[in-house]
């Protein structure tokens, strides 16, 4: 059983963590690096505050996990929406020998967005590392699941 605990940003979110990761501060303010230290992979999340433009920035986000499409078997998008918490966003399942096997976006389509990528620091092998990654895939839905907007 997998235990969770509750991450408070500075910035205007927060969400569940699991335990067995470390949040560390990234290069911007708004910006964490969840570290899984028994897997050395991390997922790099980058807060923006909206201005009038979630358009393009949902279409950089999806231009930027597409781009793993090359090395991919497959992409899979799952849909998420949480009318009550304003959160909406994709996760994307890259399938395959891509150097980012997971990577996400949620909004609350007028202030906020948050978007995360999963990144192991070794040469990707889909075969070896599935067992990892839906470890991680299952605690990056909490995480989305789990998300508010402060």
């Amino acid at each position: 059983k997998k235990n969770y605990n509750s991450f408070k940003s500075n910035c205007s979110f927060n969400f569940l963590k699991a335990l067995d990761a470390i949040i560390i501060k990234g290069e911007n303010e708004c910006w964490y690096n969840i570290y899984y230290p028994h897997h050395d992979a991390t997922i790099y999340l980058t807060y923006k505050k909206l201005n009038s433009n979630l358009g393009s920035i949902i279409e950089e986000s999806h231009k930027l996990a597409y781009e793993h499409a090359v090395r991919s078997d497959g992409i899979i998008e799952k849909e998420y929406r949480n009318d009550k918490s304003r959160v909406y966003g994709i996760l994307y399942d890259i399938h395959g020998n891509s150097a980012s096997n997971l990577q996400f976006f949620v909004t609350d389509s007028s202030n906020h967005f948050l978007r995360g990528s999963l990144y192991f620091n070794t040469i990707p092998n889909s075969d070896s590392l599935q067992p990892i990654k839906q470890h991680i895939k299952d605690d990056l839905q909490i995480l989305i699941e789990s998300l508010n907007w402060i």
